[in-house]
Formats: C-alpha cells, sequence, structure tokens
C-alpha cells in the first residue's frame, strides 16, 4: 500500500524547540519523516523549515491533519503550508523571440525530469508555436506591439491572467518573455513567476548584452533566476551559475555560453520551485536543495 505524502514549509520567529514540536506533532499524527531541513537566519532573526514525510496511519484523514497542525500553527504563530508532494504543478511558459530556455524546460518536461504540468505557452510571436505543437502544447499567441498604448497591454496582460485562472497555473515561467510587466500584474504573480537573464546586470544594459560583454573583455558568463517583482530585474533571487571566459573567444560564443548558462540556472529555479524548496526571506530567498 502507498501511503500518501506530504511537504510542509514554515517560517515563524525563531523560538525553541520548533523542530521538536513539529517534529512530535508528526510522529503523534502516525507520520514518518523521510527528509527534513531547516534554517535560522541570524540577520532577520527568522526561522525557515521543510519536512517531507509520508502518513502512515490509515486512520487520520488529510482533514484532520490539517486541522490539528493548523492549532499548532496558530500556538507557534506559523506561516506556513501542507501539499500533497505527488501533486504536479501547473505551469505557464512565456517567451517572445528567444527560445533555448523553453526548448530546454520543454526537453526536461517530456523526459520526466521536472515534476509538472504545461497547460499553455504564451508568447507575444508566432516563432515557437510548432514547438508548442510537437509537445501537444497549447500555444496562445497574445502580440504586443512595440510601443503600443498602456489600453493594448492592459488588454493583452488580461487575457494573461485569464489563461492563468482557466488552467489553474501555480508557476509563471519567463523563458525570456522580452516584455517589461506591469505593476498590477507583478502583483498577481507575487510569489509564483520566475525570471531568468544575465547576470551582468546593471552592467551592459538593452541590446546585444553580449556583444557588448565582448567588447568590454569579461571574464565571466553568468545567469540570474529570480521571482519577478514591481522592480525589474530586482527580485529574490533564486539561484546564479557562472562560466569562465577568455579573449580567445568572440561574441556569438560568449552569448552561446551565455544560453547554455541560462538554461541550467532556470531549470534549478523551476524544480526547486515545484518541489517546494524555496521560502521567502524579505528580499532573499531560503533554497533547501
Amino acid at each position: 500500500m502507498t501511503h500518501p505524502e506530504y511537504i510542509l514549509t514554515l517560517s515563524c520567529l525563531d523560538q525553541r524547540g520548533i523542530v521538536h514540536r513539529v517534529s512530535g506533532f508528526l510522529a503523534e499524527h502516525g507520520c514518518n519523516i523521510i527528509d527534513s531541513a531547516q534554517f535560522g537566519d541570524a540577520e532577520s532573526r527568522l526561522f525557515f523549515m521543510r519536512v517531507h514525510f509520508s502518513l502512515d496511519d490509515g486512520g487520520i484523514s488529510d482533514l484532520l491533519l490539517r486541522a490539528d497542525f493548523a492549532e499548532l500553527a496558530a500556538s507557534m504563530q506559523l506561516d506556513w503550508e501542507l501539499r500533497d508532494a505527488r501533486y504536479k504543478p501547473r505551469v505557464m511558459l512565456m517567451v517572445s523571440k528567444i527560445g533555448h530556455c523553453l526548448n530546454d524546460l520543454l526537453f526536461r518536461y517530456k523526459s520526466g525530469l521536472l515534476p509538472v504540468e504545461i497547460p499553455a505557452i504564451v508568447s507575444n510571436h508566432m516563432d515557437f508555436y510548432q514547438l508548442a505543437a510537437s509537445y501537444n502544447i497549447p500555444f496562445h499567441h497574445l502580440p504586443l506591439a512595440a510601443g503600443a498604448p498602456a489600453e493594448a497591454k492592459a488588454a493583452q496582460e488580461a487575457k494573461v491572467v485569464e489563461l492563468m485562472s482557466t488552467h489553474q497555473i501555480d508557476l509563471v515561467v519567463l523563458a525570456r518573455y522580452m516584455q517589461i510587466l506591469s505593476p498590477g500584474l507583478c502583483t498577481a504573480l507575487k510569489g509564483k513567476a520566475i525570471n531568468i537573464h544575465h547576470s551582468f546586470l546593471p552592467s551592459f544594459k538593452g541590446a546585444k548584452p553580449y556583444a557588448q560583454a565582448h567588447h568590454r573583455g569579461v571574464k565571466l558568463i553568468g545567469a540570474t533566476a529570480h521571482f519577478v517583482t514591481g522592480d525589474l530585474d530586482e527580485g529574490p533571487i533564486i539561484e546564479q551559475d557562472v562560466e569562465r571566459v577568455d579573449h580567445s573567444m568572440d561574441a556569438d560564443t560568449l552569448s552561446a555560453i551565455g544560453r547554455d548558462v541560462e538554461c541550467v540556472v532556470l531549470a534549478r529555479a523551476v524544480k526547486w520551485f515545484v518541489e517546494h524548496r524555496i521560502l521567502q526571506n524579505g528580499h532573499k530567498t531560503v533554497v533547501f536543495k
């Protein structure tokens, strides 16, 4: 018999006995801890915890488990979530005209490396509708002309929100979606949208950043995945990585290396999100790998 499995995440003001009380509660309710991680932040004085466990006692229902834990959480002032570990989060991918991250995520999804469902791909261009069709995923073309008025942008973003609602989306991934999101949409996506970009910022802004970097003779190529906020490219960082480069490499080579790093960094961030390994700590994140 397969027992139901859960992932519990929580944060609270650091206090004595958190791990003891949580693990004791699980033991008393017939649960077996599969893995657990915790972290106390001395700066924010917050404590973070992630527990993956199975419910082995068939006499304990899901409703009873949640109701009883809610009482414990209230007494300890916990900010918590309890999720079905076998549920596959529903992810919507958004892309413009650069497709390496989209292609990489779709391959990982099809190969079973990303435990997600992808019910929709959204783009402001038509470049990747055939790629979407090859994975049998609906492709939604929501064009937005350069310099479009605010009304047109609002109408386009309303369709994005509608798709999120229709498909019950848990996470939006900006897989090189090259449109600045409005403050309203950023608010709607708070905590459930991830973006990827090169790590040169704040240097080499705008078009052809790798050509700019080559011109300056950079020695490191990197990428950053972060949560989307109203502050452009400044949301809480989830993952970063770098590759060393040298004088022998031209701008195209730097760009190719950058694409590879972006794919890996974004895939890690998405995987950690859907496995509920990321907890926000103010303007930073705690990632239980």
